[in-house]
């Protein structure tokens, strides 16, 4: 199964058009790509996540690996091993360590434009909503407006996923990002400098799976507290 955003969720999204985060004290990283520089502040609000990707971090896990999935206006996706020696046109997004990382949902913290947070597995094989251990993705989004994002908090009651709320309502007509994702996918950081570098990689031209015809590589991760 694809470790990848849900489809179900990225359909919410097609039938509508055709937050502040707890950012308290956390865990600086560094990541150098080929596309730029990237800062984040992993919260200390998901230990788990947090811990997680700082281990991989030590490891060099990341260093050389591509973002392998862009989708414009939406996200940026990396984080899987395979990427790595992968060929020109190979479908990629299966890779990782075998185990996964309990969701950890905080209401206050949301997929704003920015936001670092774990992709997984879709439902079906992962009723639980645990995060692939080494697979990520950078939200984009959209900035919306009022009524997108009253339209989008209706469509979102109908499905199940309840109602949007005011903060997030503010939030996603403001900084914008992806509020389909809020309660779906741990958010566990966010990008403090470099939000540049993910607006250049998500307008690369891209395959049919996704995949930048032009290799977008992470060359290091570097944790600095």
């Amino acid at each position: 199964m694809k470790k990848s955003i849900f489809t179900l969720l990225f359909a919410v999204v097609t039938m509508l058009f055709a937050g502040c985060a707890a950012t308290g004290s956390g865990t600086k990283v560094v990541m150098e790509t080929t596309a730029g520089t990237m800062e984040f502040v992993l919260y200390d609000e998901t230990p788990k996540h947090r811990d997680n990707f700082i281990k991989l971090a030590q490891e060099q896990y990341f260093d050389s690996l591509l973002f392998h999935r862009v989708i414009k206006d939406f996200m940026i996706q990396g984080g899987d091993p395979d990427s790595k020696y992968a060929e020109a046109g190979v479908r990629l997004g299966e890779g990782g360590p075998s185990y996964r990382i309990d969701a950890e949902f905080i209401p206050t913290i949301m997929h704003k434009r920015g936001a670092l947070a774990a992709a997984r597995e879709g439902d079906g094989v992962n009723p639980m909503k645990k995060s692939s251990a080494s697979q990520f993705y950078i939200v984009w989004g959209k900035v919306y407006t009022g009524e997108e994002i009253e339209n989008m908090s209706q469509r979102m009651k109908e499905v199940g996923m309840g109602e949007l709320t005011d903060e997030q309502k503010k939030l996603y007509t403001t900084e914008g990002g992806t509020p389909f994702l809020d309660g779906q996918y741990t958010v566990f950081g966010e990008i403090t400098k470099g939000l540049e570098v993910v607006d250049k990689i998500q307008n690369v031209a891209t395959d049919m799976y996704n995949r930048p015809n032009e290799d977008v590589r992470i060359l290091s991760v570097k944790i600095v507290k």
